[in-house]
């Protein structure tokens, strides 16, 4: 099984090294490595040119694109893997062993998608654990309760998305939140829970970077729980409140 990895860059040269290292290492071996550049003016280009010219995995496309799911959209459409899966140029993979994880358990539970657990981390060494997400099995109905999976542990067949489509760029934030909406509650697929830390996250991301995207986040939220009829007010605050056990 061929496993397919996404990272969209722009000005990343800080973090995308750890990143691209994080899948590189991976005992995995069947990996193309995908790198999508928003045309960045800092080093990034040249640690992944770098990189790529080491290691055949690697393809390395740099051209302007209108915000990240843009760019998520491009690998999608590239993307020649029987799995796919993103790792944001933030963030790393937990250890070395998760894509070999996830492979076994599509395998072993003939899943259409894994997700697991995923911890976000301080932007700066030691990268102390700031939340500790942890997920659950798969039901249908807690979509209505607010829950969702951590996306970036989200892993699915290449067929998913041949099926359901890409990211909407219609929405800023919660785009992935919307995808996710959209692919959960299709009563035919099988999703199944890897207890495993598959991702560990940087704070700041563009989702709870200020109060202004926290605030854009939650209308995009609500929109697209009405648009997938899968919740109401009450969903959105239950969604919100969920994460504060997140922090103990």
């Amino acid at each position: 099984m061929k496993v397919s990895i996404i990272t969209a860059t722009y000005n990343s040269a800080n973090t995308i090294g750890e990143c691209m290292t994080s899948v590189l290492q991976q005992d995995y071996p069947h990996i193309e490595y995908l790198i999508k550049d928003g045309a960045s003016s800092d080093d990034t280009l040249t640690i992944v040119n770098a990189q790529a010219a080491k290691d055949r995995r690697i393809k390395v496309v740099s051209d302007s694109d209108t915000g990240i799911y843009d760019a998520l959209n491009k690998g999608l459409a590239e993307a020649t893997g029987d799995l796919i899966g993103f790792v944001h140029s933030d963030d790393v993979l937990a250890s070395t062993d998760v894509i070999s994880k996830i492979v076994a358990t599509i395998r072993t539970h003939k899943a259409d998608g894994v997700y697991g657990d995923l911890h976000y981390i301080a932007a700066n060494p030691p990268h102390k654990v700031i939340r500790n997400w942890v997920s659950q099995p798969f039901r249908q109905e807690l979509l209505v309760q607010g829950w969702m999976p951590p996306h970036p542990t989200l892993y699915l067949k290449r067929s998913i998305y041949q099926d359901c489509g890409h990211f909407n760029t219609d929405y800023k934030i919660a785009a992935d939140y919307e995808f996710m909406l959209r692919v959960l509650k299709e009563p035919h697929y099988n999703f199944y829970y890897l207890p495993k830390t598959l991702i560990k996250m940087r704070v700041g991301g563009a989702s709870n970077r200020n109060i202004s995207n926290i605030l854009q986040k939650s209308k995009e939220d609500f929109r697209a729980m009405r648009q997938h009829n899968t919740g109401n007010l009450w969903t959105l605050v239950r969604k919100n409140l969920s994460k504060v056990k997140q922090f103990f």
